[in-house]
């Protein structure tokens, strides 16, 4: 988690209770050392955030604190509300995380718009417990232009071992599908995530490559993304 990230949440634990909290505690919470909770808690102090207390004792806001509101409007707020909450749907457990985080700030920010609610019915949870390869792996190998070794069983249930160089993620309703150059066809190729029964990420990268294998992706495919549709 970003430093600035980290002080937003502490600003916000602080705000939800009315008692006092440790830096062991926030520590826990965070996923940081005490060290660190101390260091973030005097740059809020020294940045002027009201929080009161010392080490051994713990940490309280004082009350009337608030932030300065987002500039999004009210169809901004349900856009996000909706679009967050539907991530629910694509199984990927860490940008579920990512949601509830940003859900709660703008919840703290702006009046929540919790009457919009997402039915969470969708992908399998990408649980690495059940054997699932975690899809932000995936992600984290798009973004780095790093390789992947793929154990994947096709629709036959033949298994092969690929290597591939991942460009994209695509969330359909019911699965999700890994888009990739894959060295074994020569060619791009379709892995979906519920038939992948192993992945490890090389050290071998594909250093822009990314682009223009995305752009041959695009192009093949169709995929248009995120547009606005027109009125009248």
């Amino acid at each position: 988690m970003h430093r600035s990230n980290r002080l937003f949440e502490i600003i916000q634990i602080l705000r939800s209770t009315g008692r006092p909290i440790r830096a062991e505690d926030l520590s826990e919470k965070l996923e940081v050392s005490v060290r660190t909770i101390y260091r973030d808690i005097a740059a809020l102090q020294a940045m002027r955030t009201p929080i009161e207390g010392e080490p051994g004792v713990g940490y309280v806001m004082r009350r009337g604190y608030d932030l300065p509101p987002l500039n999004f409007d009210r169809e901004e707020v349900e856009a996000l509300w909706v679009g967050l909450s539907m991530l629910a749907r694509t199984g990927d457990i860490a940008l579920q995380r990512a949601a509830k985080r940003v859900c709660a700030k703008i919840d703290a920010l702006q009046h929540p718009a919790d009457w919009l609610q997402v039915a969470p019915w969708g992908a399998p949870v990408d649980d690495p417990d059940q054997g699932c390869v975690p899809m932000s792996l995936l992600r984290a190998a798009i973004r780095e232009e790093r390789k992947l070794r793929l154990r994947y069983r096709d629709e036959k249930g033949q298994e092969t071992l690929r290597i591939v160089r991942p460009i994209a993620l695509i969330y359909h309703l019911e699965c999700v599908m890994l888009g990739a150059w894959c060295e074994l066809r020569e060619g791009l190729r379709h892995f979906r995530t519920d038939r992948m029964l192993g992945c490890d990420r090389l050290e071998l990268r594909f250093e822009g490559q990314s682009r223009t294998l995305r752009a041959l992706w695009l192009e093949q495919n169709g995929w248009r993304g995120l547009e606005v549709v027109p009125q009248g």
